[in-house]
C-alpha cells in the first residue's frame, strides 16, 4: 500500500512491481520514451505489457497519464482525443500513454480495468487514480491541474521534449492563492491541522472553490490516517462490528490505499446495522468519502445507489 502521510497522497493499490522490470524492446508500432526521459517520440504514446517499464520510469521526470481503452469501446473513443488535446496543449508537462486493454491483459489485470475508459496516472512510478468513463473537457483540464500540483508536492516537476521539435517553453504558472499556498506549506511540513484550517478559510471565502474543497478532503484523510496501523486497525474494527471510531480508521486506511470498494461497503454494513439515530456520523463521513473519490466514479454511483436504498 502506498504510504497515506507522505507529503500528497499517491492513492492507488495497483502493483505494477511485476512490470518495472520487463525487457523493454520494442515491437513494431510501438512508441515508448527512452529509459533517459530527455524527449519522446510523442506526448501521446502506446504502451504495451512488454514496454510498460520504461513508462513507469518516465513517470519519475514527468507525470504519466495512462489511458486504457479498447477498439470496441464507445466511450473511449469520446474520452481519447479530450485527454491527447490536453495533453498536447501543456506541452511537455504531462505524456499520455495508452494501453489497450485487449491487446496488453497483464496491464488490464494490473490497473485492475473493470470498467473502462479508465484514467490513471503515474507520479514517480506510484498509481494515481482519477477517473473512470467518458467525462467533458473541463472535467479533464480540472483533474490534470489537481495531478500536476500533486505531481510538485512528491517532487515530479520535470517537462519532455518531443524529438525533432524545438523545446517549449514552459508555461507560467499562476500563483497559487495565498491559503492555497498556505495549505501546501503546511502539508509539506507535515503540519495536517493547519492545512485543514487553510483550506477551511478558503472555502468560507469562496464556497465554489472546487480545489479548495478537494484538497481539504485530502488532507483531511491524511491527517486522520497519521499514524494508524493497518493491522492494529483492522483488528480493533473485528473485534467491535459496531463501534464507529473503529469502522472509520479501517474505511479510512482502505481509500488511502485504494480499496475504494472495500472502504465504502464496510460503511454502507455498518450504516445498516446502526439504528435511525446513530447513523447521521456514518453518512456524513460516506458524503465525504464520496467527495474525495469523485462523484462520476462508477463505485461511488454503486454506493450511492446502497446508501439511497438502506434510507428509504
Amino acid at each position: 500500500m502506498t504510504d497515506p502521510t507522505s507529503g500528497a497522497a499517491l492513492r492507488g493499490a495497483v502493483d505494477l512491481s511485476a512490470l518495472r522490470n520487463r525487457p523493454t524492446a520494442a515491437g513494431p508500432g510501438d512508441t515508448v520514451a527512452p529509459s533517459s526521459a530527455a524527449s519522446v517520440a510523442s506526448l501521446v504514446m502506446d504502451a504495451t505489457d512488454e514496454t510498460f517499464a520504461q513508462v513507469l520510469e518516465l513517470s519519475r521526470t514527468v507525470p504519466v497519464v495512462v489511458d486504457l481503452w479498447a477498439e470496441w469501446c464507445g466511450p473511449c473513443k469520446q474520452l481519447s482525443p479530450i485527454l491527447e488535446k490536453v495533453v498536447t496543449e501543456l506541452g511537455g508537462r504531462l505524456v499520455l500513454a495508452k494501453v489497450d486493454v485487449d491487446a496488453n491483459p497483464q496491464l488490464s489485470q494490473a490497473f485492475r480495468a473493470q470498467s473502462i475508459p479508465m484514467v490513471v496516472a503515474l507520479v514517480g512510478g506510484q498509481p494515481v487514480p482519477l477517473f473512470t468513463g467518458a467525462v467533458p473537457e473541463q472535467q479533464v483540464r480540472e483533474v490534470f491541474a489537481q495531478l500536476l500540483q500533486l505531481a510538485a508536492q512528491n517532487g515530479v516537476t520535470g517537462t519532455v521534449a518531443v524529438d525533432g521539435a524545438a523545446a517549449p517553453e514552459a508555461p507560467a504558472e499562476p500563483p497559487l492563492p495565498p491559503l492555497h499556498a498556505e495549505a501546501f506549506e503546511a502539508i509539506e511540513a507535515g503540519d495536517y491541522p493547519r492545512a485543514i484550517a487553510a483550506y477551511e478559510r478558503a472555502l468560507a471565502e469562496n464556497p465554489r472553490d472546487a480545489e479548495a474543497r478537494a484538497g481539504l478532503g485530502q488532507v483531511r484523510l491524511l491527517d486522520r490516517v497519521q499514524g494508524l496501523d493497518l493491522q492494529a486497525a483492522r483488528a480493533a474494527a473485528a473485534a467491535a462490528p459496531q463501534d464507529v471510531s473503529a469502522q472509520f480508521a479501517v474505511a479510512d486506511l482502505d481509500v488511502a490505499g485504494g480499496h475504494i470498494d472495500d472502504a465504502f461497503d464496510r460503511l454502507l454494513d455498518l450504516f445498516g446495522q446502526l439504528a435511525a439515530a446513530d447513523r447521521g456520523p456514518v453518512r456524513e463521513r460516506l458524503l465525504e468519502l464520496f467527495g474525495l473519490v469523485g462523484d462520476t466514479d462508477p463505485r461511488v454511483v454503486r454506493a450511492r445507489s446502497r446508501l439511497a436504498s438502506l434510507l428509504f
